[in-house]
């Protein structure tokens, strides 16, 4: 797991700071950095971020002797990288559920994303977690395109134990919503987890009938599943979805066969939400929490 970026950073590291720190010298390891960013699906925008406060970092904390200056170099990356991924606005999906459960109140969540990224399996992820932590669940098949999309949900549902609201393919999307949450309400249901049809962010059709969703359901909670191998793919489907409805966050799948981590760090920037959940498996316990600590300490290595 993000085995290709840690190694192109040890290696410009090590490149960089065998001779005497100069303000050229800085120019050049920070250029060195930026380009390995780069080439490990960091988006240009977010690399250039990493880099400048990097520099500052290390213009704060000038070292005079060789040995110490690739320690230096590493905890400045590692701070700077920290800084981008801790986010404006921090969200706990079962801290936040339970606090509405004490006050009697359900939480709705709505997932999105494009297709192929692992959406449904994510959103049965979720509705495994939420019922092992004690949470009442009821799933709304929103998912009204895609041939079998029903069926996937209902057969993950069945093995959780979790009923599915559904209607025909070709149903108004947000009038399931609507049912699931009445549902919700009427037999006092703590959580209501909304699959959406999975649709290219260029798509003006479904991205339409998301944001009448979004309006119609209100959801507590919108999260976006992007692939993490899909690099700077994910990235601009993130702002895209990020500019229709708003994300509150954003789930990252098969991040345990990510050589890079690209995709979390230039999504978490660009959106200014955070990464809340990664996919590390196939099976319903093979998700976790995003602990941005660890995910930067993959990613530069023990210092």
């Amino acid at each position: 797991m993000f085995d290709k970026l840690r190694k192109a950073l040890d290696t410009a590291v090590t490149k960089t700071t065998t001779r005497e720190l100069s303000d050229k010298n800085l120019e050049d390891a920070v250029w060195q950095l930026q380009m390995v960013l780069i080439q490990n699906d960091v988006a240009v925008e977010v690399a250039e971020q990493i880099c400048e406060l990097t520099k500052k970092k290390i213009l704060g904390t000038r070292a005079g002797r060789l040995e110490n200056l690739g320690k230096l170099f590493k905890q400045a990356i590692l701070d700077s990288i920290l800084e981008i991924l801790t986010p404006e606005h921090p969200l706990d999906p079962l801290a936040f559920a339970s606090e509405r459960k004490q006050r009697g109140e359900i939480t709705t969540i709505l997932f999105v994303g494009v297709n192929g990224t692992g959406k449904t399996t994510t959103l049965a992820k979720v509705a495994n977690l939420f019922k092992k932590n004690g949470f009442s669940v009821v799933i709304a098949a929103g998912d009204t395109f895609r041939a079998g999309s029903i069926e996937q949900l209902e057969r993950h549902a069945e093995r959780l134990g979790i009923r599915v609201i559904k209607q025909d393919y070709g149903s108004d999307a947000a009038a399931i919503a609507f049912d699931a949450i009445a549902h919700a309400k009427a037999r006092h249901i703590d959580i209501v987890l909304i699959d959406s049809a999975g649709r290219m962010q260029s798509n003006k059709n479904l991205l339409d009938e998301m944001k009448k969703i979004a309006r119609v359901a209100n959801p507590d909670i919108k999260l976006f599943v992007g692939d993490a191998l899909a690099g700077n793919d994910a990235l601009s489907q993130a702002k895209e979805f990020h500019k229709a409805i708003t994300i509150d966050g954003a789930v990252l799948t098969k991040v345990d066969a990510d050589p890079s981590g690209g995709a979390a760090l230039s999504i978490a920037y660009v959106t200014g939400r955070p990464v809340v959940f990664i996919g590390v498996g196939q099976e319903y316990d093979h998700i976790e929490r995003f602990d941005p600590e660890w995910f930067a300490h993959r990613i530069v290595g023990d210092n």
